[in-house]
């Protein structure tokens, strides 16, 4: 059988550069969308894919986010994950969103690493994880996203709180933005 894995992230990439390329509720400026040639990523590399086992907070505590503008955001910390990357055990805090319309409700993974700032956007990246029944997750730094403040300041994106910034640099998913 052929995996089709690097495939499957190769489309989603092409996809969501076409989308914010040419879709009207694209993040990207409408006066950069013309010369907007796709976003940059690190090469896929598997070994950024993690097999793990939520561990659900019992107390679920609501926390207040910063924003990159305007008033906090409150997210519940729902439980998390604990991994090795870099020689390095981590841990990374999962969230869901108080006041969410969607269901089921995805599980919000924000993270700052070694490389916010440098290679990768500075307020952090995104990950999103639909809900498992078993509380096991295919958690894939490949998929990490900017948020998109990070294309315009019109948004308002929530800042991934100190308890989720790694020690470690996580070089996949998505670059900082030039234009």
């Amino acid at each position: 059988m052929v995996d089709d894995y690097p495939f499957a992230i190769e489309q989603e990439r092409k996809e969501k550069d076409y989308s914010f390329r040419e879709e009207a509720d694209s993040p990207i400026p409408h006066e950069l969308r013309s010369s907007f040639r796709g976003l940059e990523y690190y090469p896929l590399d598997p070994s950024f894919r993690f097999r793990v086992r939520l561990q659900v907070d019992p107390t679920q505590e609501v926390l207040r986010f910063p924003t990159s503008k305007g008033p906090e955001q409150e997210y519940v910390r729902h439980g998390f994950f604990e991994f090795a990357v870099a020689g390095q055990t981590v841990r990374l805090n999962v969230y869901r969103a108080v006041h969410s319309h969607r269901r089921p409700e995805p599980l919000f993974v924000p993270f700052r690493d070694a490389t916010s700032g440098k290679e990768t956007y500075g307020a952090g990246r995104y990950l999103d994880l639909e809900p498992t029944r078993d509380e096991v997750y295919d958690l894939d730094f490949n998929k990490a996203y900017n948020p998109y403040c990070a294309y315009s300041d019109d948004y308002v994106c929530p800042l991934p709180p100190p308890e989720n910034w790694l020690p470690v640099p996580i070089r996949a998913g998505e670059k900082s933005w030039s234009h």
